[in-house]
């Protein structure tokens, strides 16, 4: 079933959303040359313990460590760890959550380390990014959950082929409900499926993570033997959006943006919904 927030619940996952936006921002200016995976997942621990937060990450389902970061061809789970070194060139995806008083936050960005990236690298993740934000825009009170999937399909769908041929949509991961926990009902597939038909009604109270995976080639992954790493099958590299969003009377709140998603909501005509914490 899936789980309706009053505002006062909304508002202290705003609060848990807040947490994770100052993660990124930190990890963001932490991701050089030179810097290990590790040096990044430690620079998370302390925003986390600073804010007074606490990792909903760590110890789930056994995973060592406070972030995901996801390098080049790595889409999502990757583990950090002192052996990996971030090179001019790489690209990483960064997940991360926390919660606040037993309510969760989760988003996810694609960062460019050092300079010198090829365009297509630069496309695939602006494509992930903005159809991240088409999936946002139509999280909309008497839409359906597949509306949002329809979003984020057809926004990638409409854009340029990469010289690799298409973008691939990963099959295997998606987004979720998140609220008392991380993954909540429902799940919530980043392209259209006649199986899993409409899904639910989107009403007031409604709290999703909307996060695209999207490669340079195959939808496929695979995940390696520390049952956490999942690759690409054919080696692309893939970018990794995710941002937690609440639904409200007034429209749709981007938990974990700084401004709640107000400037990007209005470049695509949806006003977002107040901040419930001013």
């Amino acid at each position: 079933m899936v789980q309706i927030k009053t505002p006062e619940q909304i508002a202290k996952m705003r609060e848990a959303g807040l947490v994770v936006a100052a993660i990124h921002a930190a990890t963001r200016e932490a991701a050089v040359p030179g810097a290990t995976t590790k040096d990044l997942d430690e620079v998370a621990r302390k925003v986390i313990a600073d804010h007074g937060a606490k990792s909903n990450f760590l110890g789930y389902g056994g995973f060592p460590a406070t972030i995901c970061t996801s390098v080049n061809e790595v889409v999502v789970h990757g583990i950090p760890s002192e052996d990996v070194v971030l090179k001019d060139g790489d690209i990483i995806s960064i997940d991360c959550g926390a919660i606040v008083d037993g309510w969760h936050g989760d988003a996810a960005y694609t960062a460019f380390v050092g300079s010198g990236h090829a365009p297509e690298l630069l496309e695939l993740s602006r494509v992930t990014e903005e159809s991240m934000w088409a999936g946002i825009a139509a999280m909309r009170n008497g839409n359906r959950l597949v509306d949002i999937s329809r979003a984020v399909e057809s926004y990638i769908r409409r854009q340029p082929r990469p010289a690799t041929g298409k973008y691939g949509i990963i099959e295997d991961y998606g987004g979720h409900g998140i609220g008392t926990e991380m993954h909540m009902d429902p799940h919530l597939l980043n392209y259209v499926s006649r199986k899993r038909g409409k899904g639910p009604k989107l009403v007031p109270g409604f709290c999703l993570a909307i996060e695209p995976m999207v490669s340079l080639g195959t939808p496929r992954t695979e995940v390696l033997s520390d049952d956490w790493t999942v690759i690409t099958t054919d080696g692309t590299w893939s970018s990794h959006w995710e941002h937690s969003v609440a639904l409200t009377e007034q429209g749709p709140l981007v938990l974990t943006a700084p401004d709640g998603g107000r400037a990007k909501l209005a470049e695509l005509g949806v006003t977002a919904a107040p901040d419930p914490l001013g």
